[in-house]
C-alpha cells in the first residue's frame, strides 16, 4: 500500500503562513496541482478566506495542459474564476512589471519532473528573477520529485549552452525537488531564497506511485511514469532527425525512423545489456511531430529494473546505435542560423555528446566521464536537501 504523502499545497491550505495573510497572491501553475481528491490549486487557494488570488500565470503546455511542446500559449482570462492568465510561454517568458503589479507574493505549484529539459525548472527561476528585480516574495508548494530524490545522472550542463531547456548547471537528472531545486538556484545567483511549503511523509527514495498522490500528466507527451522514467535518455532524440515517439500512444517509449529495420536495431540493443531495459522491435505511424503519417520502424523501450536504469547512459548508447544502424540517414538537427548551437547540444548542455557521437567514440568513456560529473554534484545537492529517508 503506498504511503500518502502531504504536499506543499496541502500544508500551505491547511494553515496559511500568518505573514501571508491578507496578502495578495499570484499563482503559476499547470494541471498536476491537485490534492488527494483531485482539487486543484486554483480552486483550493482561491477559496481561501487568509488571502487574496488576483492573478494566475501559466508555463509551457498551458495552465490548463492541451498545448504541444513549442507551441506558444496566448495569455487569456480564466472562465471559472475571472481571474487573468499570463502566459509565460507565448510573447514572453518573464513576467513583466506589468503582470506583477500589485502582487505581495507568487505561489508556485507545480510537478516538476526533474529532469533538466523539462522547461517548468527554468520558468520557476525566471519568476524568481523576476520576483527579485520587483521585490517580491516566491513560495514554493513542494511536490515529489516523480523519479525518486536520490538517483543523480548525467553530465553538469555548461553555463556557455545555458537555455529555456536547461537554465541551471545541474546534471541531467539532478534528485531534487523543485522546491530543493529552486532554493540552490537562487542561492547560487546570490537571490533571495524562495520560501519552500515543504511535503509531509515523502522520502528520497520513493518513486511517484510509492507517494499515495494521484498521477496526472506533467505535460500531453508525458503520459505515464514510465515515459517520465525515459524521458532523461529518450529526450536526446528531439536534437536528431528520429522520432522519439511524439504523436504515438508511446511516446519517449517508441524510438524510430522509416530507414530502421526493427528487428536488427532490437537485437543490437539487446545485445548491449543495458541494465533496467529491453528492446522489443516494432512498427509506428506519428499523428504529428517528425515523420507525421509514415510508417517508423523501431523498438519499444521496456523497463525491466527502474532502479538499475541509468537514463543518460541510455541515451548515450542510443544515439552511438542509431547512427552506426544507418549512418548515411542519422542527423543532428541544425539550427536555424549558424551562430547558434545545435539543439542537441543544449539539451546535452555542451557540444561533447555531439563530438563524441561523429567521432564514434566508445560509448561507456562519454558515459563514465558524465557519471563523474554526477557525482561532483553531490555537496550542491545535499546543502539544499530538505528530505531524508
Amino acid at each position: 500500500m503506498p504511503s500518502r504523502v502531504l504536499t506543499g499545497l496541502d500544508a500551505f491550505c491547511a494553515d496559511v503562513p500568518a505573514d501571508l495573510r491578507g496578502a495578495r497572491v499570484g499563482l503559476l501553475t499547470c494541471p498536476t496541482a491537485i490534492d488527494h481528491n483531485f482539487r486543484h490549486a486554483v480552486e483550493l487557494i482561491g477559496s481561501l478566506d487568509s488571502l487574496s488570488l488576483v492573478a494566475l500565470f501559466g508555463p509551457e503546455h498551458g495552465i490548463r495542459g492541451e498545448a504541444q511542446a513549442g507551441d506558444h500559449v496566448a495569455s487569456a482570462n480564466d472562465t471559472r474564476k475571472g481571474l487573468p492568465v499570463h502566459s509565460l510561454y507565448g510573447a514572453s517568458r518573464i513576467p513583466s512589471a506589468e503582470m506583477l503589479a500589485g502582487l505581495d507574493a507568487m505561489i508556485v505549484d507545480m510537478k516538476d519532473i526533474a529532469v533538466r529539459y523539462a522547461t517548468y525548472a527554468s520558468t520557476t527561476f525566471h519568476v524568481i528573477d523576476a520576483a527579485e528585480e520587483h521585490g517580491i516574495e516566491v513560495v514554493i508548494l513542494d511536490r515529489p520529485n516523480p523519479l525518486n530524490g536520490v538517483a543523480v545522472q548525467g553530465n553538469l550542463l555548461d553555463p556557455a549552452f545555458r537555455s529555456f531547456v536547461g537554465g541551471h548547471s545541474i546534471p541531467i537528472r539532478h534528485g531534487l525537488t523543485l522546491g530543493e531545486l529552486a532554493t540552490l538556484y537562487a542561492r547560487e545567483q546570490g537571490q533571495r531564497a524562495p520560501r519552500v511549503v515543504a511535503m509531509k511523509g515523502w522520502r528520497r527514495s520513493m518513486w511517484q506511485d510509492e507517494t499515495g498522490l494521484p498521477w496526472v500528466l506533467p505535460s500531453p507527451n508525458l503520459p505515464t511514469l514510465d515515459a517520465v522514467t525515459l524521458y532523461p535518455a529518450t529526450c536526446l532524440l528531439e536534437g536528431t532527425n528520429l522520432s522519439e515517439g511524439r504523436g504515438t500512444t508511446k511516446p519517449f517509449e517508441f524510438v524510430g525512423a522509416p530507414w530502421i529495420d526493427p528487428d536488427t536495431l532490437a537485437a543490437t540493443l539487446n545485445g548491449l545489456d543495458i541494465a533496467g531495459v529491453g528492446f522489443r522491435p516494432i512498427f509506428f505511424v506519428p499523428t504529428f511531430s517528425k515523420h507525421t503519417s509514415e510508417r517508423c520502424g523501431g523498438v519499444q523501450i521496456h523497463i525491466t529494473d527502474r532502479k538499475a536504469l541509468n537514463g543518460p547512459a541510455l541515451g548515450v548508447q542510443l544515439l552511438a546505435t542509431l547512427r552506426t544502424h544507418a549512418p548515411d540517414r542519422f542527423s543532428w538537427i541544425a539550427p536555424n542560423d549558424d551562430a547558434r548551437p545545435y539543439f542537441i547540444d543544449l539539451l546535452a548542455g555542451s557540444g561533447r555528446l555531439r563530438q563524441a557521437i561523429d567521432a564514434e567514440e566508445r560509448p561507456a568513456s562519454l558515459v563514465a566521464a558524465w557519471q563523474a560529473e554526477a557525482m561532483s554534484f553531490s555537496e550542491r545537492h545535499q546543502s539544499v536537501a530538505l528530505y531524508r529517508d
